[in-house]
């Protein structure tokens, strides 16, 4: 009997746990994206201290606009079918410049030795988008490709 309720549950999770990851991605990209295009982020100041650090040349008005784009863009491939691996290349160079202030802004990220503030708890927490992230690359089907003749 216990058996078969596990077998269920588990069935359960793993017919939804693929639609739950590309949802919850998709809300996480769009919305925060969305609050950059409104100027609401409570990101924003982060985002301006980096790009003053790494690309002074921009504004923070252009930057920040095409920012919150390319998040939301993020968002909508993950929900698309078939756009996950855009979703995926998107998502590295995210990931990559996200975790940056780690390094280049450690005054804003860190309190102490090893323990963040909450921007840097912020920051940390992308692991877990690059695990859910991983969780649905793993269940891609491979590109076929046709032989040339």
């Amino acid at each position: 009997m216990i058996s078969k309720i596990d077998f269920y549950i588990i069935s359960l999770l793993r017919a939804c746990s693929i639609p739950l990851a590309r949802i919850s991605l998709f809300v996480v990209f769009f919305w925060f994206g969305a609050l950059k295009l409104v100027h609401t982020s409570p990101a924003n100041p982060l985002v301006e201290a980096l790009l003053s650090r790494t690309l002074p040349f921009l504004t923070f008005e252009q930057f920040i606009f095409w920012f919150g784009v390319y998040e939301m863009t993020i968002g909508i491939a993950f929900l698309v079918p078939k756009l996950e691996r855009i979703a995926i290349v998107l998502l590295i160079p995210h990931m990559i410049t996200t975790a940056l202030p780690l390094v280049l802004l450690p005054q804003i990220t860190w309190q102490s030795f090893l323990t963040p503030t909450l921007e840097g708890q912020y920051i940390i927490k992308n692991c877990v988008i690059v695990a859910l992230a991983f969780s649905i690359a793993a269940r891609l089907q491979p590109i076929k490709t046709t032989p040339h003749h």
